[in-house]
């Protein structure tokens, strides 16, 4: 179970000894060390190159004209390295240049939303899942039912059980753990394959990021913005530490590592 799931189970949405989080699926899939400690804002990285961004309206594209897949080689560079799926990479990297066209004021760096992937489900690998071409995990990652029960927070069903699979009562889902009415707000197809998908990391990154730019309201890379910003995404500072723990991690690792200047 991801920490920002387990939180999600708490009543009070903190990090308390009486909630204590069971060991995260980040720690044993993706990495065997926690990264050093960070000071907001996180280094923003190696930038992705510049892409061309999905035009609206257009037709249902095939996974083969994936916009997210012009930083193959940006993010062949930096996978290995980081560990890093290639193609939540790509999805973070289109997030990231989405956003300077959209919200330019916003100063969302890729790194924040690896940061987030990472603490939520290992980057799509949550359970032994696997990321494939198209950004989608191999299993559905679908949260605990929010039933209420003890040490777990009340949410009904609000889809019909669309996303979570569930008529009784709503569940986090996808790689950056969704719950169904933040999705229904926030829900964007980033990839033009004519769906908004919260198991797909393309949709889901973008979503994040304009979810992130909202709650933030500002700059990003101002401290309290991004603390605003990210209080609001899970309102545990033990959380947002973790994340920025991390998102800072990936972007001091990538400038040690040659990276091709042009996308793909």
């Amino acid at each position: 179970m991801s920490r920002r799931l387990w939180l999600l189970l708490c009543p009070a949405l903190t990090l308390v000894a009486s909630c204590a989080p069971p060991a995260s699926p980040r720690a044993v899939e993706q990495a065997p060390f926690a990264p050093p400690s960070a000071t907001a804002p996180p280094d923003p990285g190696i930038a992705p190159p510049q892409v061309q961004l999905l035009a609206p309206g257009g037709p249902p594209l095939p996974p083969s004209q994936r916009p997210q897949g012009q930083l193959t080689d940006w993010s062949e560079s930096l996978a290995d390295e980081l560990n890093i799926p290639r193609a939540a990479l790509q999805a973070y990297g289109y997030a990231q240049r989405s956003i300077e066209e959209s919200l330019p004021e916003c100063g969302l760096s890729w790194t924040v939303l690896a940061g987030i992937g990472s603490v939520e489900s290992s980057h799509g690998r949550h359970g032994g899942a696997r990321l494939d071409m198209t950004g989608r995990p191999s299993k559905p990652i679908i949260g605990l039912p929010l039933d209420g029960g003890e040490g777990v927070k009340r949410i009904p069903d609000t889809d019909g059980g669309e996303l979570d699979g569930d008529v009784e009562w709503d569940r986090a889902v996808g790689p950056l753990q969704f719950i169904p009415t933040t999705w229904a707000k926030w829900q964007v197809d980033a990839d033009g394959d004519g769906v908004a998908d919260p198991q797909d990391i393309d949709d889901a990154a973008l979503a994040a990021g304009r979810y992130l730019c909202s709650a933030g309201g500002g700059d990003l890379r101002d401290v309290d913005v991004f603390w605003k910003a990210l209080l609001t995404y899970n309102q545990s500072r033990s959380y947002g530490q973790e994340v920025l723990d991390w998102a800072d991690h990936y972007g001091r690792s990538s400038h040690q590592v040659p990276v091709v200047a042009s996308g793909r």
